[in-house]
Parts: structure tokens; sequence; C-alpha cells
């Protein structure tokens, strides 16, 4: 039986109704709106995951934003993340541009596929075990798409977890279990390596945690691995 493609995955995504907790909190968002966008019409679906089909490199983030991804439809667009995000990405020759405001705003990445081990945006940005376990096979079914996957880059210890799920789905386990911790990087024999990072939030950015330089030497890792460079 041939593989789903992203756009039928997509769909199974947007329709995903799993998680009542999720799906309640996020309608209650979309419809109170926060004041700086209460003249914006909220996506407050589950949030798919964006990017090149054919991506070498997967970046593995939390969950959308409430009145980020939860507003504009898209990973890491609309809020300070996802331009703090996109500006080493872009630095790494992955996206045609350095910030990601709307939807249709114009980016196009190359090479590269952004997902989240939760679609729905949770309260305080913290999903249950339940929640995070019951997404998961709509990550596996992405990546699984993604043919030509050799890095991923787990953005924050949620995402350093799903990736390891992913790759534990394909028969690859570590022993001992992999540590978290920005920068270390990961080569499991079988499976593409795995680059941990701190998550770009404005907690870890306005604090300094994850500086520009530290995210960029995250994507120029990605990149060198990616593209097959010594």
């Amino acid at each position: 039986m041939p593989r789903p493609s992203l756009p039928q995955i997509r769909g199974e995504i947007v329709n995903c109704n799993r998680c009542a907790r999720l799906r309640t909190y996020c309608e209650r968002i979309a419809r109170d709106k926060k004041a700086a966008h209460r003249n914006d019409t909220y996506w407050g679906r589950p949030v798919p995951g964006f990017g090149d089909p054919r991506a070498r490199v997967l970046v593995l983030g939390l969950a959308p934003a409430a009145h980020g991804a939860n507003r504009t439809g898209r990973v890491f667009t609309g809020d300070g993340s996802g331009d703090f995000l996109m500006r080493a990405i872009r630095a790494a020759g992955f996206a045609n541009v350095a910030t990601s405001q709307r939807s249709d705003d114009g980016l196009v990445l190359t090479d590269a596929y952004i997902a989240e081990a939760v679609r729905c945006a949770p309260p305080d940005n913290k999903p249950t075990p339940l929640e995070i376990a019951a997404c998961h096979p709509h990550l596996a079914a992405e990546a699984a798409a993604l043919t030509r996957l050799r890095v991923i880059v787990a953005l924050g210890r949620i995402g350093f977890e799903a990736a390891w799920r992913l790759l534990s789905d394909w028969g690859i386990v570590l022993r001992p279990k992999p540590a978290f911790g920005h920068g270390l990087i990961y080569e499991p024999a079988g499976g593409p390596v795995v680059i941990a990072s701190y998550h770009p939030s404005r907690q870890n950015t306005n604090t300094r945690k994850l500086t520009p330089a530290m995210l960029d030497s995250i994507f120029d890792s990605a990149a060198r691995i990616a593209r097959g460079r010594a």
C-alpha cells in the first residue's frame, strides 16, 4: 500500500479531534482573540507541518503558540519565536526570507520541513503526556513521507523526546537513553542524525539562554550534515 502524501496527511491533521481539552482551548482562543489581533480571523484548528517535501532536514518543535500558529495556521508563524527561528534557517540557506509573519507572506523552505510534536496550542504551552502520544501518529506520518530525511533538529526537550520516539518507531534505539543538551549531536546507526537545541521561546531568547549565534551554530551543523560536507 502506498504511503499517504503530505497533502493527505495535512487533511487528516487539520480535521483531528483526538484531544478534547486542546480543541476546546484552541477554539476559545480563536473566538476571544488577543487585543492586538482582534481584527484577525484565527485558524483555531490543528496545525500541520510546512516545508519542502524533499527535505533532508526536519525541524521539530513543541506545539503551536496560542496567538502564533493557532492564529495564522502555519507552524512558527506570527510571533517572535517564528522570526527568531526563521532568521537562523534563512542564514543556513533553508529559507528565502528571514521572517515568518503570515501563511501568505511568500516564505518558501528549501530542503527543510518544520513540524511540531503537538498540533494544537496547549494551555500554558504544556501538553499532557497523553496528548503528546495522541498526536505522535501525525508526526510519524509526515516523517515517513520525507523520504530523503537525514537530520532532525529537535527544539526543546519535548521536541527532542518526540524525535527519539519517532526513531524508536523505526527500530532505532540508543542505550543509554540520549540526554538533552543544547548542541548535542547524536548519530544513530540506520537513522537520521539528531541535533538538540534549546527552543526559541520568548523565555529562552529574552533571557539569552538561546542567542542568535547559538541557533546559527545548530543550523550550520544541520546544513553541513544534510549536504554531506565535512
